[in-house]
């Protein structure tokens, strides 16, 4: 972590105090990608949070309640914001849980506020002032994922627009880089670039398999590769992971040629961990 005065205020950020364990670790941001139901949703979570439990890895679970992003106007977009915030409180209640979600317009900040932990802004917006603002003005963390246009220098923008309103509690995810064509590509000198800035730095595994919009009307993607990215992401130093999983990827409703099949989590961070335990 950099030393640097300027993020002296970095130092008791939220992300960070995730991992500050006598042992190994690093956090992890998992679910589906996007709330298909009431039930996928709490089944999902509950199975990743008895892994991470036995595994000692800080949890945050994470769904989107609308994707306002999608590629076709036919796409499943989740069962909105209302419906969505409900189904997501029930989880952090019950499970006891910190939960996560998106936000693609700043007037949704303060509502999603009273149920969510941590805020994040989606990569095709990580450089909206006033949603930014609008995000760090609640008072939670906020990630912000580094759009797949940028590169990791121009995220040090990112960071100071955030903090200058305030809040310090952020984090930046690296999510692939654009390589021609419905295609992504993984630079791991990005995550060594952005932890000399200060930040806390998560690798999402899942999106930089992505072959956006590969599927014509919909995204592709590769998950096979997840699992190789991921102890690339532990080895180079992240701090967190973001993968989305599904018990049956091929059936999600968004997002499920990138996702990891909920099966195989566990057997992928118990790697993961022991690649953390030596590096």
């Amino acid at each position: 972590m950099n030393n640097n005065p300027e993020n002296n205020n970095l130092k008791n950020n939220f992300f960070f105090k995730l991992i500050n364990t006598p042992s190994p670790s690093f956090f992890l941001i998992a679910g589906p990608c996007v709330i298909e139901n009431h039930e996928t949703c709490f089944s999902i979570a509950r199975s990743l949070k008895k892994t991470t439990e036995k595994l000692g890895i800080p949890f945050i679970f994470k769904a989107s309640f609308d994707k306002a992003n999608r590629t076709s106007i036919d796409a499943f977009r989740g069962p909105g914001f209302e419906e969505g915030l409900d189904i997501l409180n029930q989880i952090k209640r019950k499970l006891k849980v910190p939960v996560l979600s998106d936000i693609h317009l700043p007037d949704q900040a303060q509502k999603a506020a009273r149920v969510l932990d941590i805020i994040q802004i989606p990569a095709f917006l990580c450089r909206q002032t006033d949603l930014i603002h609008a995000a760090c003005a609640t008072g939670l963390p906020v990630n912000i994922k580094k759009g797949q246009f940028l590169s990791p220098f121009e995220c040090k923008n990112i960071i100071t627009k955030a903090t200058s309103f305030g809040n310090h509690d952020i984090s930046i995810t690296e999510r692939g880089a654009c390589f021609g064509y419905n295609n992504l590509v993984v630079d791991f000198r990005s995550i060594h670039i952005l932890n000399e800035m200060g930040i806390p730095v998560i690798f999402d595994a899942t999106h930089s398999v992505q072959l956006p919009g590969g599927a014509s009307d919909s995204s592709g993607g590769e998950s096979k590769f997840v699992p190789t990215l991921s102890k690339a992401a532990i080895a180079a130093g992240t701090h967190g992971l973001f993968i989305e999983t599904h018990p049956e990827p091929e059936k999600a409703l968004c997002d499920g040629p990138n996702s990891m099949p909920l099966d195989d989590m566990e057997p992928l961070l118990t790697t993961l961990m022991a690649i953390k335990k030596v590096s």
